[in-house]
């Protein structure tokens, strides 16, 4: 999925427009859901959007630590948070890896969100942070990972 303001794109296998007109739209991942996301729709409530869950077969793309420099420039901490984000986190889990309190972390997300380097989901009281495609390149410097540094999950043989 995509996320090009106004419009969340999703590869769907038929081409097809879903206007929400105020209703919000329930973002829910499933482990079941292979492949491409299905759209649920009834008219007297939300449209829901069902994606797959990254199972446990399938690595997170590779992020790279923060570089020393945008320390510099935006703190060592707001640094670290950025870089700790990887493939998604809630709040807590950011606030554990980090070594910050909650609201700390909370904070820290919320600068990074105003500057287009998170994107947060929320749902309730549950808070999905992630990295956008700038946040992920600002962590990579600018520059793809190269191929040979990226981690692979596979089992040696």
């Amino acid at each position: 999925m995509r996320w090009r303001a106004p419009v969340l794109e999703a590869d769907y296998p038929v081409d097809r427009d879903l206007y929400l007109n105020g209703r919000g739209l329930l973002l829910v991942p499933s482990f079941f859901c292979r492949g491409n996301p299905v759209a649920l729709q009834n008219p007297d409530l939300a449209p829901v959007l069902v994606y797959p869950a990254r199972h446990a077969s399938e690595s997170a793309p590779p992020v790279a630590a923060a570089p020393r420099s945008l320390g510099k420039l935006v703190g060592h901490t707001r640094s670290a948070v950025l870089g700790s984000i990887g493939g998604g986190c809630t709040t807590s889990e950011l606030a554990r890896r980090v070594g910050v309190s909650a609201a700390s972390a909370s904070q820290h997300a919320g600068v990074l969100r105003e500057a287009g380097l998170v994107l947060t989901l929320r749902h309730g009281s549950a808070v999905l942070h992630t990295l956008t495609p700038l946040g992920a390149a600002l962590l990579r410097g600018g520059h793809e990972v190269p191929v040979s540094r990226r981690r692979s999950t596979a089992a040696p043989m």
